[in-house]
């Protein structure tokens, strides 16, 4: 084994027992909604983007296009989305939210926001703006030594 670098040191890990900690939290404020977390993202991204496609939903969730259309087909399922083709691109189908999906994601949101709000009062506003510069560091650093790989 080439230099070892202890586990406290690894921030990596430090990320991702945040990251866990977080989506742990998520799921607990949104099943009550009757949603999982890959779920919520996708109706919180279609809100913003009636219309988009399932190829740019997946990009906004930063999930691959394979697990978006599971995510789509449960939610087609739940009443939640509508899928109907796009006017000019046949082969496109535009996803909207339907009342019930509205629904959810409010209930959702209104309790997946808690943990938001929990995260950004543990920072002054100068403290939030330096550690989104630090994580924007971290994924250029993470993206950097991928490409040395």
């Amino acid at each position: 084994m080439g230099m070892r670098m202890p586990a406290e040191e690894r921030l990596g890990l430090h990320i991702k027992r945040t990251e866990q900690a977080l989506i742990a939290a998520k799921q607990v404020a949104v099943r009550p909604a009757g949603l999982t977390v890959p779920q919520y993202a996708a109706l919180f991204a279609l809100a913003d983007n009636p219309g988009i496609s399932g190829a740019a939903l997946a990009r906004a969730c930063l999930v691959t296009p394979q697990a978006m259309t599971v995510v789509l087909k449960n939610l087609e399922e739940h009443g939640l989305v509508e899928r109907s083709p796009h006017p000019w691109h046949r082969n496109v189908l535009e996803i909207r939210l339907t009342e019930a999906g509205r629904g959810a994601l409010e209930m959702a949101d209104e309790r997946a926001v808690v943990v938001e709000r929990a995260i950004a009062e543990e920072f002054s506003e100068e403290e939030r703006q330096a550690l989104r510069g630090l994580l924007a560091r971290c994924n250029e650093a993470v993206t950097r030594a991928t490409s040395e790989l």
